[in-house]
């Protein structure tokens, strides 16, 4: 298996922030006043934006998935979720579905869901294809369940996973734990924010060879 400077320098990365909206993130979120801990994503955060700093400064596509819920994809057995208690979460046109302390740029992209994972009938592999990307750099909410399931199913779709643990964050410090102990067993590589972004600078991402044209940023 490759190392982690040998999947930065020798293929193609993107940033995936995955579900950094207000009702995952914000005190006044749905999932927050049902009684969420959200200790770990006041504690990830800084190293989100350091993370998301570094990868514009190296040219490193920046995919920030979305997810919105709405009555045309609440299927019978979507809303059971979650005991039922995600029933409100992230509705379309909401405030709670806005991005929490992110902003994508007009570089980036935004992938829109309506499941865990980023691939569940979404363009995200398309994008990914397009951008001739290899290797995903996973961040976000909730660790062990959209952030694992989208690793997870990019796996399956034969791109390489690196999770950056210390730019994810869960509602239990055991759950994410878990999931990084699953990555690093079965799907990939964990790594935390300084260890990627000094493989970015030793790779020379930033290099007028690798710079990409400017996306839009498309929901």
């Amino acid at each position: 298996m490759r190392t982690l400077e040998e999947l930065v320098k020798e293929t193609r990365t993107a940033v995936i922030v995955v579900d950094v909206q207000n009702d995952y993130c914000h005190p006044d979120g749905a999932l927050p006043l049902s009684g969420c801990d959200l200790s770990g994503v006041k504690s990830m955060m800084p190293n989100l934006q350091e993370l998301l700093t570094q990868a514009r400064a190296n040219a490193v596509p920046i995919i920030f998935i979305q997810t919105f819920h709405e009555k045309a994809t609440d299927s019978e057995a979507w809303v059971t979720r979650s005991s039922g208690r995600s029933s409100a979460v992230c509705r379309t046109g909401s405030w709670g579905a806005q991005f929490y302390e992110v902003c994508p740029e007009k570089e980036d992209v935004i992938v829109n869901k309506h499941r865990y994972s980023a691939f569940v009938n979404t363009r995200l592999d398309s994008v990914l294809h397009t951008l001739k990307v290899e290797t995903l750099v996973m961040t976000g909410v909730s660790t062990n369940v959209c952030v694992e399931s989208t690793a997870r199913d990019g796996f399956m779709r034969d791109y390489n996973i690196v999770l950056v643990h210390d730019a994810c964050a869960s509602y239990s410090q055991k759950a994410h734990d878990m999931t990084v102990e699953n990555i690093e067993g079965y799907f990939g590589k964990a790594a935390t924010t300084p260890e990627l972004i000094r493989c970015w600078e030793q790779s020379g991402h930033h290099s007028a060879e690798v710079l990409r044209p400017a996306q839009p940023a498309v929901s």
